[in-house]
């Protein structure tokens, strides 16, 4: 018994069935049978009667044929997964002053470090955990599949938080938020790779819009949470992270016993394994078997890809870029939030911490803006014989390039005492729905794009937007407290009116840029 469904050799040059936009001039390719006797959108050079895959278009083991019930319950595990990890991100923030008044003053002054400083350093330390995880967990995910890459990171970020929340020094907050990013950036790395995985490209902009809501959701509703904890007599700070390690245990308990694993190449692996054992056929394998690795190419093939494809991936290079400069204007807005309300306003910690609830809400309206572009992504796809068309997917970042823009003046210019705090809160919709617009059209755009390598394409964006939201914050109190928060806002808004353009680019460049790329080329 062999199969009928093939995919590549490892030698073999792989083709990604990616279609032209529709506006070159190029039309897309047509479907053939070898299209549809294909895996993952990759079509082979060279044929093995022995290589094992998928037996056809309905074969139910194939994860995106298992039923929508099945697949949106799937969705959800995974978007409980984002939020955990995006959540303890923030949770502590609102608990800064009081994290530095429990530690030890003769820490911090050992260190050389000012409570002021240590308080932005506990947020940057958490930050370049973010920026480095992804480096490995990618790979790790693309070796031995999602499960792997994501479960055991999620169980020892929560036990991370507990270390936090038991910690008794500086060196010791420091050091456990650090390793919190660290494993928490799994699920935020690996989270929308998996979701390639099981939807088929017309629906996997619906869930990504529902993992982009739980990854942008945490940081907007970590700080409410947190500092309802901060206020309550019998909780303080420490409990933020206790809250965490639960919320993460709770989700954990779920997903090891509900969750399955989704990567296709480590589920024909297994199938391979099965069909030997069945038929006594030894020659029947898969590719991802005779994956050969040695600590040398563990570390120069498969954990330096994200790195090489954010230096080599004139498309991935760009896109993080981006994202990367949009994501850090977030975050230093989001600490213009308490010198705004609790500064100004003489606001206390839990009601300083309602305006994130726009941001919250405009992260939500910015799902309406990314769904209405889902049927016109349908139909072009549909043109393209079913083929992902990456451009489609950025009419939506247009728009919320320019919302974002608006927010920031209007934030800015609105800020002041004087004026009713509903016009600054309003302005905070407006940046939440820009940022999402923009941030969900880059995730869509790189696993279109890279398929098999999503993991690698998005863990480079993930590494370079969180190095910029590690360092921007760092300047973010002196700048809006030297020039104001109007003149300060004002630099934002003006930097991402600039970028308002880049959409379009993309737009007219996107298809030329991808023909450049190494890891995903397109005929």
């Amino acid at each position: 018994m062999s199969a009928t469904y093939h995919t590549r050799a490892p030698e073999e040059r792989v083709v990604w069935d990616t279609a032209t936009p529709p506006n070159e001039e190029t039309p897309p390719p047509s479907s053939s049978k070898e299209d549809i006797e294909t895996n993952e959108n990759v079509e082979t050079q060279e044929r093995d009667p022995d290589i094992v895959d998928w037996a056809g278009d309905d074969d139910q083991e194939d994860p995106r044929n298992w039923s929508p019930a099945y697949k949106s319950w799937i969705t959800v595990q995974l978007g409980f997964l984002a939020l955990a990890a995006s959540l303890g991100s923030s949770i502590i923030s609102p608990a800064g002053n009081a994290v530095a008044d429990s530690i030890t003053p003769a820490t911090l002054t050992s260190l050389r470090v000012s409570k002021q400083n240590g308080i932005v350093n506990m947020k940057a330390y958490c930050s370049l955990g973010f920026a480095f995880g992804p480096l490995c967990w990618a790979p790790v995910s693309e070796l031995w599949g999602r499960r792997v890459s994501i479960l055991p990171a999620l169980f020892c970020l929560g036990l991370f938080s507990i270390g936090t929340a038991t910690s008794k020094n500086a060196q010791s907050v420091f050091i456990t938020r650090f390793f919190g990013g660290v494993f928490g950036s799994a699920p935020v790395s690996n989270v929308s790779a998996a979701l390639g995985d099981i939807w088929h490209p017309k629906a996997r902009g619906t869930a990504i819009c529902f993992y982009a809501v739980a990854v942008v959701g945490g940081p907007t509703l970590g700080p409410l949470i947190g500092s309802a904890l901060l206020v309550n007599p019998h909780l303080g700070w420490r409990w933020t992270e206790y809250i965490e390690a639960i919320w993460v245990f709770a989700t954990l308990a779920v997903c090891v016993f509900c969750l399955p694993e989704m990567y296709s190449p480590v589920l024909l692996k297994k199938k391979a394994q099965r069909l030997r054992k069945e038929t006594g056929n030894e020659a029947l394998y898969h590719p991802h078997e005779r994956i050969k690795l040695s600590p040398k190419t563990i570390f120069t093939k498969h954990l330096s890809r994200p790195l090489i494809l954010l230096t080599t991936e004139p498309m991935v290079t760009c896109i993080a870029i981006y994202a990367s400069f949009v994501y850090a204007l977030l975050y230093l807005t989001l600490e213009v939030f308490p010198i705004v309300f609790e500064e100004q306003r003489g606001w206390g910690a839990v009601d300083g911490s309602l305006p994130f609830l726009g941001l919250f809400v405009g992260v939500i309206c910015a799902m309406a803006i990314n769904l209405g572009n889902e049927g016109r992504y349908g139909r072009i796809s549909d043109a393209a014989h079913g083929k992902p068309v990456p451009e489609a997917r950025l009419a939506p970042m247009a728009i919320g390039a320019f919302l974002f823009a608006i927010g920031l003046f209007w934030f800015g210019w609105t800020a002041d005492p004087k004026i009713l705090w509903v016009s600054p809160v309003l302005a905070t919709v407006f940046i939440g729905a820009g940022f999402n617009s923009i941030f969900q059209q880059c995730i869509n755009f790189l696993v279109d794009t890279y398929g098999l390598y999503a993991a690698s394409a998005v863990s480079a964006n993930t590494f370079l937007r969180s190095v910029l939201a590690a360092a921007f914050p760092l300047v973010a109190k002196p700048m809006f407290h030297n020039l104001g928060v109007g003149p300060a806002m004002s630099i934002l808004g003006a930097v991402a009116t600039i970028a308002i353009p880049v959409p379009f680019i993309f737009m007219k460049y996107g298809f030329a840029l991808r023909q450049k790329s190494k890891f995903a080329p397109v005929e």
